[in-house]
């Protein structure tokens, strides 16, 4: 089957997760539903299963804005990553699973909103739409999510390396090698660390940078009549 060289760049965000076999295709996203800083050892051995079984890459993911569009760089920059494999629980602040699937099954709309989520900040203003849909395209989900046995997730990452198809729960999972065309660079084109604050339309804009204006304005204002009085 053919593997390529995933891009210069690859893994090209940091974040919480373990670098394993580059020619691996499977990846796993464990949801992580408290502070990065007192991740409990029972996620952590998903994160190590994952890994020590052949991921590509295996890590956590919190919030479903700047969480994700990390995942979407490091993977489409790596062509032979076919799956993600989604486990531990749920973040009851952020919906960060169902999010995620929701990404790869739904997409997201002309303002780069998660289409079928009831997340609270699903934007992924940060990717290209060239780089959303190439994930979705790339990947394909293996839900595991509410399950905490790490051999599950061993099991899970061993059949996607079969080289015929095998059954795993519901799946028919093998390597069908890497995807057809070349890695993306997978760097954040720009960063927007607060998505529920951005403007999501063109009349809202144009009335932000009036506001702007005008502030800009009031200020000059203010700092003449400063140095007036000095």
């Amino acid at each position: 089957m053919l593997k390529v060289d995933p891009h210069p760049d690859y893994p090209s965000e940091d974040g919480r997760y373990l670098r394993g076999n580059d020619f691996s295709p499977v990846a796993v996203a464990i949801i992580l539903n408290c502070d990065g800083d007192k991740i409990p050892p029972e996620l952590e051995s998903l994160v190590r299963a994952g890994i020590e079984t052949g991921a590509a890459l295996s890590g956590t993911v919190q919030t479903e804005n700047i969480g994700f569009e990390k995942i979407v760089c490091n993977i489409v920059a790596n062509p032979n990553i076919r799956y993600l494999i989604v486990g531990g629980p749920e973040s009851m602040g952020h919906l960060t699973g169902e999010a995620l699937k929701a990404l790869i099954q739904h997409g997201v709309d002309d303002k780069k909103r998660i289409i079928d989520t009831d997340a609270p900040h699903p934007f992924l203003f940060n990717l290209s739409m060239e780089m959303i849909e190439r994930f979705r395209n790339q990947l394909s989900v293996i839900d595991l999510q509410f399950e905490g046995d790490p051999d599950l997730i061993r099991k899970a990452v061993w059949s996607c390396y079969q080289e015929s198809p095998v059954e795993f729960r519901s799946y028919s999972l093998y390597d069908p090698g890497a995807y057809s065309e070349t890695p993306l660079s997978g760097k954040l084109t720009w960063r927007i660390t607060q998505p529920w604050a951005e403007i999501l339309d063109d009349k809202e804009r144009e009335a932000k940078r009036k506001a702007q204006e005008l502030m800009k304005k009031l200020k000059a204002r203010s700092k003449k009549k400063q140095e007036k009085k000095s």
